[in-house]
């Protein structure tokens, strides 16, 4: 197993990535594995590392490449989600009240309150899944990777940018989503890989919608199956957190296997 430090094309700008080949001579299936809001820390390089060495080559993009590095700092980003935690749900959704209440805070805080709400909009959204097709291409370009068989996949935000991208590259094999919001619906039809789905039962804001898209993607005739874990939380799959569940994370891992493992 090999690794290092890439930079491929994301469109409008150049991405950063982390990519790691498993030790065989023929090509391999890819996987592109992306983070969560945290960034490409220690735990997703972890996570590729441990797809290299079940013979997939992955790819682990930097989302916060560039302009985004200081600002998405984990310090600011937690100041930012404790922030909107406390804010009660007529504050955050009157832009008027958010401003007012945003005027007491810090400089500090207000900027990374700013950046946060602009990673968590849908617009940003969709230029991230966008740009994040740049790895696609640049992992068919490798001669150690079957290009026909390149899974996108993510963790929280980057699980719902996974699904995005499938509704952009019909060329993706599979996506796997854990615990990520769904897509536009009405994007769906795009869809043309097999998808599956790892939701934490009191993850309510994410796994309630999950029907939803199930439904859509029944009635596009897509592929798309899925599994709760009862009593686990958001994040369950990351164990540098406080809310990592073993069991369930070790199950979902290799429930995970399983599905690429399909033809």
């Amino acid at each position: 197993m090999r690794d290092q430090l890439i930079t491929f094309s994301g469109g409008n700008r150049e991405l950063e990535g982390y990519v790691v080949f498993p030790d065989k001579p023929e090509p391999s299936p890819a996987v592109i594995v992306v983070h969560e809001i945290w960034g490409l820390d220690d735990h997703v390089k972890d996570v590729a590392r441990r797809f290299a060495q079940e013979g997939y080559v992955a790819l682990a993009p930097n989302l916060y490449t560039g302009e985004w590095r200081e600002a998405m700092q984990p310090d600011r980003i937690m100041a930012g989600m404790m922030f909107l935690r406390e804010a009660p749900p007529e504050i955050q959704r009157d832009p008027a009240k958010m401003a007012e209440v945003l005027s007491t805070r810090s400089p500090e805080e207000q900027q990374a309150l700013r950046t946060l709400m602009q990673i968590m909009s849908a617009q940003q959204r969709q230029t991230f899944a966008e740009e994040l097709l740049g790895g696609i291409k640049y992992l068919s370009a490798l001669t150690e990777v079957d290009s026909g068989r390149i899974t996108s996949l993510g963790f929280c935000m980057g699980g719902g940018l996974a699904i995005n991208m499938a509704t952009k590259a019909p060329e993706l094999w599979k996506t796997v989503i854990f615990y990520g919001e769904n897509p536009p619906l009405e994007q769906v039809p795009a869809i043309q890989a097999r998808v599956f789905g790892i939701y934490a039962g009191k993850d309510r804001r994410i796994t309630d919608h999950v029907p939803q898209f199930q439904q859509a993607m029944e009635e596009a005739g897509k592929s798309f199956s899925y599994k709760v874990y009862g009593g686990t939380q958001h994040a369950f799959f990351n164990d540098t957190r406080p809310m990592y569940n073993k069991e369930a994370a070790e199950d979902a891992w290799q429930e995970t296997l399983r599905f690429l493992g399909k033809e």
